[in-house]
């Protein structure tokens, strides 16, 4: 009798909390439902241009299942390379033409690498195979999925931790009683929140700059541009986590509370993150990546580390990282509201 009265105060608990009852059932159905799109979505298409092809070769070879363009000269084609709207391009100034992939993804290499190998078998003599020569804008032949992979996961690591440290610290804050007691003091709300922003800021920007330099220079990740590019991308990201996790934290009233928004806030962020071909996902699902702060942060990760591109490649999305931010500094602000009235 005594374990069964334990157990009912603990139902009756739980059937209460409604967020944990949300958490239990909506959120193991949201990511599911996201991994179901996500592995179940259409085949990639390569985007492949074609350069100088005779109309006479052209007739001969299996263009199907796959997005082309025709250009005229070769400086064309890489420019549109280079601006990711091609995934690789042909040069028939020989026979078997020469491919030039973007080379930054080793899932599309091997898609167009595929695509390449039977579009030229009709021109192949007595069915043998013919060794197609293959160069890479970036990356190379031996990049791995870790190096590709890697500058998403890093930037969700980071977002995570900072999310999670940074929600739980202020959460403490209010509990506690200090965020009470700095609200009847002289303190404005726009004080209170930079002054709670720097302070865990220093800490959580610390930790983004160590993780950034552990896993370039001693996991050894590809990293073929300036990691002070990197160290900027990462501080931002921190700044955009460590707002949001202190807004957040303000509509929860304890730990378990606060972590329950990870399933549906964070998780969800990595599906539009790039760790996921957003082509391949249906349409009225990949809209959402542009909303989230890990898409613009991964993108320009990626951009700096496997690319090697510079500042006029990454700042617009810096500035959307810093846009966020100052969204959720100002909702934070307005947050406070609940707790002093004006």
């Amino acid at each position: 009798m005594r374990i069964m009265a334990l157990v009912i105060r603990i139902l009756r608990q739980i059937v209460r909390d409604k967020r944990t009852m949300a958490l239990l059932i909506l959120a193991p159905i949201l990511v599911m439902t996201m991994l179901h799109l996500v592995f179940n979505g259409d085949e990639y298409t390569p985007k492949i241009g074609l350069v100088n092809l005779p109309e006479k070769i052209e007739a001969q070879l299996n263009l199907e299942q796959a997005k082309l363009e025709h250009y005229e000269t070769e400086k064309l084609a890489e420019k549109d390379l280079s601006a990711k709207k091609l995934d690789a391009y042909l040069v028939f100034d020989q026979m078997p033409p020469s491919v030039v992939l973007e080379g930054s993804d080793p899932s599309v290499n091997g898609a167009v690498m595929r695509w390449v190998q039977g579009a030229l078998k009709p021109l192949e003599p007595n069915g043998g195979n013919q060794e197609v020569k293959a160069d890479y804008l970036f990356g190379s032949g031996d990049m791995g999925q870790f190096d590709y992979f890697g500058p998403v996961l890093l930037g969700f690591f980071v977002f995570f931790f900072v999310f999670l440290i940074a929600g739980v610290s202020f959460l403490r804050e209010r509990t506690t009683g200090t965020l009470e007691r700095l609200l009847t003091s002289p303190l404005r709300k726009w004080e209170i929140v930079t002054g709670y922003i720097i302070g865990f800021g220093i800490f959580t920007m610390i930790q983004a700059a160590i993780i950034a330099w552990y896993t370039i220079y001693v996991l050894g990740m590809v990293m073929e541009g300036s990691f002070g590019y990197v160290l900027l991308i990462t501080l931002l990201l921190s700044l955009t986590a460590l707002t949001l996790g202190i807004l957040l934290s303000s509509f929860a009233n304890n730990e378990l509370q606060m972590i329950q928004f990870i399933p549906i806030i964070v998780v969800p962020q990595i599906f539009f993150s790039g760790l996921f071909n957003l082509e391949t996902i249906s349409e009225w699902l990949s809209w959402v990546g542009p909303f989230t702060p890990l898409y613009y942060a991964a993108e320009a990760l990626r951009n700096v580390m496997v690319r090697g591109f510079g500042w006029d490649m990454i700042y617009k999305d810096l500035l959307m990282l810093l846009a966020f931010s100052l969204l959720f500094m100002a909702l934070n602000i307005a947050a406070l509201r609940r707790y002093r009235k004006i």
